[in-house]
């Protein structure tokens, strides 16, 4: 018999950041963000170089567009082969294209039309890529040990935040955009064999009977076989499991959608994900730049602000990696909402850059708290034969919807200015806490302890 690299659902779960499954997965995570942040850089570098700003910023943003359109289907991709699978594959691929574009850029100088090739392909596996990784926590510890997950996943994101940049100057003043593009697909590459020793958890999914649950298999290793979703030919699986194999791509999304929209928690959880992002993302990212121009702050005060934002979130990542035990997370969640919102109005009010930077703290807190806790509740909440699929429902949200703000909200503060629009995107996120509080089952929703 083949082995394979699995761990049983109901072993005892160890402290997340003492487990070294987790660990080498939180390794592997790390690396591969460290080096996006590079490959961003140097796509950035490398696009300036070669054309005018109007095409490097062209080239900066066709990636977006396949990552939005495909992202739905990168969740029935990730559901039907396994997430752990599918992350190995995506970052195998996105590997060797930066490391083919690195040696292009070697032997014939820089041009415009490599880099929107490898932009295009990095979307279009982008869009497989960030559904499996939303949906493997779950298959790496226990569901107790998930909001801790969540805040070592933040805490990575806030490290390669800061690490990618100053390692991407580098290999530009070293070696060019060649340099940094080899730089990080050399970084991702560090992903592939760590995950490749992550072993994947059996999960229950809850069957007809009250008290019984049916597993969902863990993923094979590279060596063994693929049964991965629970398929037709699996003994006792779930109807919906069954027939999301049988069926094609079109019927797993069909039913992957209806699932969500039936679910008496996911459907409010995602709605106050979408009202959250729509009201941070705006002031955030538009906002903030005008209200520094306006007050004189200039682009150090701007990056003050902004580094107040990620202190804030990286405190609220760590909190809850060392804590990990929220069991009321919906309403914590609900309330850091809420709170958030009213922090993210009051910054177009502060009187000198000092409270705004101390604001911000508040702010990246806050949402980086509510953040994680509804992360993990989507992991907790959602049978296991859906996890990819949820997961890019909420990346659609967040990358596809809540991006739309930005210009209105730009326009917007020409029009009426930034105290009005700040409040009025604040009153849209605190909405999202109201939804939940609203929301009976999502209301009474907790983490396993």
């Amino acid at each position: 018999m083949t082995a394979t690299l699995t761990a049983p659902a109901d072993a005892a779960s160890r402290p997340a950041h003492r487990d070294g499954n987790v660990l080498r997965w939180l390794g592997a995570y790390t690396a591969s963000m460290v080096g996006d942040n590079v490959y961003y850089l140097a796509l950035s570098w490398a696009a300036v170089q070669a054309g005018s700003p109007s095409q490097a910023g062209l080239v900066m943003a066709v990636s977006a567009v396949p990552r939005a359109l495909l992202m739905l289907g990168g969740g029935v991709v990730a559901d039907r082969f396994g997430p752990r699978r599918v992350v190995i594959g995506s970052d195998a691929v996105r590997c060797a294209v930066v490391l083919a574009v690195a040696a292009l850029l070697l032997v014939s100088g820089p041009g415009l039309w490599p880099l929107v090739v490898l932009a295009v392909v990095f979307g279009i596996v982008d869009a497989v890529f960030m559904p499996a990784v939303g949906a493997l926590p779950a298959r790496l510890t226990g569901p107790d040990q998930l909001a801790r997950v969540q805040g070592l996943r933040g805490l990575a994101i806030r490290f390669a935040g800061v690490v990618g940049g100053p390692l991407g100057g580098l290999g530009v003043a070293l070696g060019g955009a060649a340099g940094a593009f080899g730089l990080a697909g050399l970084l991702i590459a560090v992903s592939v064999p760590l995950l490749l020793s992550v072993r994947t958890r059996n999960l229950a999914t809850p069957a007809a009977t009250p008290g019984s649950a049916t597993p969902v298999p863990a993923e094979a290793s590279a060596a063994g076989t693929a049964d991965v979703s629970g398929a037709s030919e699996t003994p006792g699986a779930p109807a919906g499991v069954a027939e999301a194999a049988a069926g094609g791509p079109w019927r797993d999304l069909r039913e992957g959608l209806g699932y969500i929209r039936g679910h008496r928690v996911l459907a409010p959880l995602l709605v106050a994900i979408a009202l959250g992002d729509l009201g941070f993302v705006g002031p955030l990212n538009v906002g903030l730049t005008l209200l520094a121009d306006q007050r004189g702050w200039g682009a150090a005060g701007m990056g003050g602000v902004l580094s107040g934002f990620g202190a804030g979130a990286g405190i609220a990542a760590l909190l809850l990696a060392v804590r990990g035990r929220l069991p009321h997370a919906a309403r914590v969640a609900a309330g850091a909402i809420i709170t958030g919102s009213v922090a993210i109005g009051a910054l177009a009010f502060v009187p000198d850059l000092t409270a705004a930077i101390g604001v911000a703290v508040l702010v990246g807190l806050l949402t980086g708290l509510s953040g994680a806790l509804c992360g993990a509740l989507l992991q907790t909440q959602a049978e296991p034969a859906y996890l990819g699929r949820v997961s890019s429902v909420a990346g659609v949200v967040s990358l596809g919807f809540a991006p739309l703000s930005m210009p209105l909200s730009a326009a917007a503060i020409g029009w009426w200015g930034t105290g009005p629009v700040f409040v009025t995107s604040a009153a849209v996120c605190g909405l999202g806490g109201v939804v939940v509080l609203c929301s009976g089952p999502l209301r009474r929703a907790r983490l396993p302890l």
